[in-house]
């Protein structure tokens, strides 16, 4: 048997590889950016000042012994303890109670070998009603305050964010056509932008928060203040001068 191919038929096949070829789309370009040419980089910032309404406080207690399952006893039953009169002024998106870290963890002799048990228990009670949540502090006996912070609640933020979002674009806007002018140019395009925003603030020390504690202990609420929190937000990237 001939396994050459006849001239014919490998013409036809050629004809018909061809003509497939013919009707596959091609693919669509990448759209990619003009090259760098009068491109400047700019930048634009604009800040909010508010009080900071979002209270929280953690409470903690440690205990220690001889025996896992007294020392983890002892650690519920305070817990326990202080999670009752935290629900008594517990309130959706005005009082939020939740239970934190709960530890236990042998304790090494020098020489090797356990010789105790640690652990630890933490409850954190946060939210909006400053007031009731500084009352709980007096009543809550079995746990010490261990840290206290304020911060922006989320809604409080959201509410000036766009606004603070918006000065910063417009002041970013103002600064291209003002460097355009001073370049010369007819005007300008945008060429790349970043937004982002930032919320500074954190928790009291904890020297504070301990002495905290002991006015707790005489039946007096927990002295807070809020103070303020700056809301910021900035704007940069570059523009095509035209």
């Amino acid at each position: 048997m001939n396994s050459r191919l006849h001239p014919a038929r490998t013409a036809m096949a050629w004809g018909l590889a061809l003509a497939a070829l013919a009707c596959v789309a091609p693919p669509a370009r990448a759209q990619l950016l003009p090259p760098p040419h009068n491109v400047v980089s700019l930048s634009a910032t604009a800040s909010a000042e508010l009080p900071m309404d979002w209270l929280s406080v953690t409470y903690a207690s440690a205990r220690d012994g001889s025996d896992a399952a007294a020392v983890q006893a002892q650690l519920r039953q305070a817990l326990d303890t202080a999670l009752a009169e935290a629900r008594k002024i517990a309130k959706p998106g005005e009082v939020n109670v939740r239970t934190g870290a709960f530890s236990l963890f042998p304790r090494y002799a020098p020489k090797g070998g356990i010789n105790g048990w640690q652990g630890s228990v933490e409850l954190v009670v946060e939210g909006r009603d400053s007031a009731a949540i500084a009352q709980l502090a007096a009543r809550v006996q079995t746990l010490t305050i261990a840290r206290v912070g304020w911060s922006l609640s989320r809604e409080a933020r959201e509410r000036v964010e766009g606004d603070v979002s918006a000065q910063a674009i417009a002041r970013f806007r103002a600064r291209a056509d003002a460097v355009a002018h001073q370049f010369g140019a007819a005007g300008w395009s945008l060429r790349e932008v970043s937004v982002s925003s930032t919320e500074p603030g954190g928790p009291i020390p904890l020297r504070r928060a301990v002495a905290l504690t002991a006015q707790a202990a005489a039946d007096a609420p927990l002295p807070v203040e809020p103070g303020n929190a700056v809301v910021s937000v900035s704007v940069s990237g570059s523009v095509q001068l035209k």
